[in-house]
């Protein structure tokens, strides 16, 4: 079984072959720490969770890396006054570095709320400052960028001249690029309008400023990704994850400037995970289509009748590809919600299974087995995966109505492979496990009052709370050894 993951950079599924055999460098770029991170970031990021516990299962040794950009993230080139750190300071009237460290504690709360696994390294772009300026004098010395009016930008026609491909990620035309360019304010400064900005020259307004050898000022967006991957992961590495729309410019700026530099692609696998819908719409502030995900998990929103656990958003997540479009929605998110139950269930109930050596078993655990891995080895396919642990799951409760047989081998080779995928691949987690033992404990009390009746021969209200319970998604199953229930 040979990992097969797409790379977007080819458009294909190719066979992953690591740099230093056993070993991966994974670099994923965070977020820009202006704002509480949204829904959409969360499913990028837990994506690529996935992505990294798949490959430490598979037996990979990763250093994975994930960046908090905290300045220099500017919507255009040509005018320093949007960037996005300005923008919030002015709006919250707090400093710029009290702005960064508001949103990177709420990022981290966040992804630590959906059991997100920490990045090895997680460096920010203020605390790179000088390897920025030493790449960027790097490209002034190697012809590939400019000085102009106390900013540095890169020159991409004079890349594009050299030989190499301005555009290869994003499968973009230059000659297209460029006659599709708007004029901006600040275009005055470039030899071409495609040009991206290495070093922006601070107005005397700008809070964000370092010396520099052009004056002071600030890095631009795309050279700190490059600057922070090379340091910890070397000039050539595995692995490069994003979202989707950071492949047009900021991929290809890395793409360009890792290749000007240091005469070598940066990176040998370009991933990308699609965006997030609500309701099959985009998810946007200015529609009234947004919700934060605090807000999905209080209920406190207008799209969902009721709060979902973290772990039940995550379990939704994931039963999308991560390169497929995910759609929420109230619906979805009530599916999701009986699926994780049932799943924890067969869990539960697989602990209390007595085995049976002497009787052939209908379910093949080798071979379902090797289709489950057969799912994670193809591009990381979580649905696949999570189709194959309810085919177990049916297994399981057949087990319990003593349809099915396992023997002790099987068995415990079962309970370690499901608990695997379960908890330490999808990185599930049980919900709180006071709410269930209140559950069980009431259940065991309307059980026995259940035998009582059946005793007494109070058929009519034994049979009143059997239906009851089952209208309500709990079946009750009588077997040799007492009666249990399983959640529907």
């Amino acid at each position: 079984m040979q990992l097969k993951l797409y790379n977007s950079l080819t458009g294909e599924k190719e066979i992953f072959k690591p740099i230093l055999e056993g070993n991966v460098g994974m670099y994923v770029c965070g977020p820009t720490v202006y704002s509480n991170v949204h829904l959409g970031n969360v499913r990028t990021f837990l994506s690529f969770d996935f992505i990294y516990r798949t490959l430490i299962h598979l037996g990979y040794k990763v250093r994975y890396v994930r960046n908090i950009t905290d300045a220099g993230h500017l919507t255009d080139d040509g005018n320093v006054d949007n960037d996005r750190f300005v923008k919030q300071t002015r709006l919250e009237k707090l400093e710029p570095m009290e702005i960064v460290q508001k949103y990177t504690v709420d990022f981290h709360k966040v992804l630590e709320m959906f059991n997100l696994l920490p990045p090895n390294i997680e460096p920010t772009a203020t605390g790179h400052i000088v390897e920025q300026i030493e790449l960027t004098q790097k490209l002034i010395e190697r012809g590939f960028a400019y000085e102009s009016n106390g900013s540095v930008y890169f020159d991409v026609l004079e890349y594009n001249n050299r030989g190499l491909n301005y555009g290869e990620l994003s499968k973009r035309n230059i000659e297209e690029l460029f006659a599709n360019t708007r004029d901006l304010d600040g275009q005055g400064e470039k030899k071409n309008p495609q040009d991206f900005a290495l070093w922006k020259k601070a107005s005397p307004a700008h809070i964000m400023r370092w010396n520099s050898p052009w004056g002071e000022g600030f890095p631009g967006w795309h050279l700190e990704c490059t600057a922070m991957s090379t340091k910890y992961l070397g000039e050539k590495f595995d692995i490069h994850g994003g979202g989707m729309d950071l492949k047009f410019p900021h991929h290809e700026c890395e793409i360009a400037q890792g290749k000007a530099c240091n005469d070598t692609a940066p990176v040998n696998y370009w991933m990308h995970a699609n965006m997030l819908t609500m309701n099959s719409q985009r998810m946007s502030k200015s529609t009234g289509n947004y919700i934060l995900p605090m807000q999905l998990v209080t209920g406190e929103n207008d799209f969902f009748e009721k709060p979902f656990h973290p772990t039940i958003v995550r379990f939704c997540f994931l039963q999308a590809h991560y390169r497929s479009v995910l759609d929420i929605s109230n619906d979805a998110m009530i599916a999701s919600e009986k699926g994780f139950i049932r799943l924890m269930e067969a869990i539960k109930v697989l602990n209390s299974i007595t085995p049976d050596n002497e009787k052939q078993s209908g379910f093949d655990l080798k071979e379902w087995k090797t289709k489950a891995y057969d799912a994670l080895n193809d591009d990381f396919n979580s649905p696949i995966l999570i189709a194959h642990l309810f085919e177990a799951v049916k297994y399981i409760f057949a087990l319990n109505d003593e349809k099915e047989t396992i023997s002790s081998e099987d068995l415990e080779d079962l309970k370690t492979t499901l608990n695997a995928f379960v908890f330490d691949v999808l990185g599930l987690q049980n919900i709180e496990e006071n709410n269930n033992e209140k559950l069980d404990q009431t259940l065991k009390v309307l059980i026995e009052l259940r035998n009582q009746a059946r005793k007494s021969k109070n058929f009519d209200l034994s049979d009143q709370i059997r239906d009851k319970l089952l209208a309500e998604g709990i079946e009750l199953k009588d077997g040799r050894d007492g009666t249990t229930y399983v959640l529907n």
